[in-house]
């Protein structure tokens, strides 16, 4: 696969071995264009089943997210104990990574109570929207592959196994403590990267959804803080990993990856029977195993409203929302 083009080029390297990022400065259009990016990835990340890591796809920053993930590394921490402040701001390309995680963070603390109100009142409307999304997201991310080979076939059918089997595993009751909420972090940003892959379903299946949600918005600092120290340890050992895959394997990683994002949509399907439930540690009774229904006989089944047309519109103004930011990205967008 020596003649493939990768989707992430490798950032140029100074006389010292450090990550050379963009040089071009951003006025402050930019940097507001990078903050919506920012709260689009992190309301991506909110839902489960919609994964952060497209958005910065299909926006035109993947690129530059894993090569500034990656400049955070031992050359960094040696600028740091030198206390040469503008040369580790400089390498790790700080305002884009303070601009772009202020905007995720912005949005997940402002989004979760909506999503959270969403997901128990309106379930069907607020996945078709985001059914629409992953098809359209599927189509933009598939279109990377510059050559369909069997190999890469199969990697796009593997892929597509894999998420339906997650998608259809049950969540189980996990623990609360602070370790296991670290390494629910660790795991679940690993997914929020990429694109396909929803890190907020994984925190479904590891039964910690909403109760990290439910620590933002009731300022639960110990939770939130031990969450974010084990999304960024995650973050930083997996980056390097993904940014390998990509570069000597691309056609297959991508293939793999819209896979995930077709394999997936079996879970962001809007009309579902609930057959088994549980009950969380607050007394909470939650669904544990769905199982997908036609929209006609949703109101049978389950005596609740399909609001099939409303779900039809907005699956269509999910799709149309991502070939937009497509269309608006793809001058900034590395060619593929």
């Amino acid at each position: 696969m020596a003649n493939e083009k990768t989707i992430v080029q490798e950032t140029s390297l100074t006389s010292e071995g450090q990550v050379q990022h963009p040089t071009h400065k951003r006025s402050v259009k930019d940097y507001l264009l990078l903050f919506l990016k920012g709260m689009s990835m992190g309301a991506a990340d909110v839902v489960p089943g919609v994964s952060g890591g497209t958005i910065a796809f299909i926006t035109g920053i993947y690129e530059e997210l894993l090569g500034s993930i990656r400049s955070v590394n031992g050359d960094a921490v040696k600028l740091l104990l030198r206390f040469n402040l503008k040369g580790f701001w400089k390498h790790i390309n700080g305002n884009f990574l303070l601009v772009l995680v202020g905007g995720i963070l912005f949005s997940v603390a402002t989004l979760s109570t909506i999503i959270l109100y969403l997901l128990e009142n309106h379930p069907e409307m607020l996945w078709a929207f985001f059914f629409g999304l992953i098809v359209a997201s599927a189509i933009v991310v598939g279109k990377k592959i510059t050559r369909w080979t069997l190999p890469v076939l199969l990697a796009g059918l593997v892929g597509a196994a894999i998420a339906y089997y997650v998608t259809v595993a049950s969540p189980t009751q996990t623990p609360e403590a602070l370790w296991f909420v670290f390494l629910s972090g660790a795991i679940a940003i690993c997914a929020m990267i990429l694109p396909g892959i929803s890190g907020s379903f994984i925190l479904v299946l590891l039964a910690k959804y909403e109760y990290i949600l439910g620590a933002v918005r009731d300022l639960k600092l110990s939770i939130i803080i031990t969450f974010g120290i084990g999304c960024v340890a995650g973050l930083l050992a997996f980056s390097h990993m993904l940014n390998w895959m990509l570069k000597h394997y691309h056609n297959l990683t991508v293939a793999l990856l819209t896979g995930f994002m077709v394999g997936s949509l079996n879970k962001v399907w809007p009309w579902k029977q609930t057959l088994e439930t549980y009950t969380d540690s607050h007394g909470a009774v939650k669904p544990l195993v769905q199982e997908n229904v036609l929209p006609t006989n949703y109101l049978q089944i389950t005596g609740q409203e399909p609001y099939l047309l409303y779900g039809i519109l907005l699956a269509i103004f999910g799709f149309v929302v991502v070939y937009f930011l497509d269309r608006i990205s793809s001058d900034n967008t590395s060619e593929v």
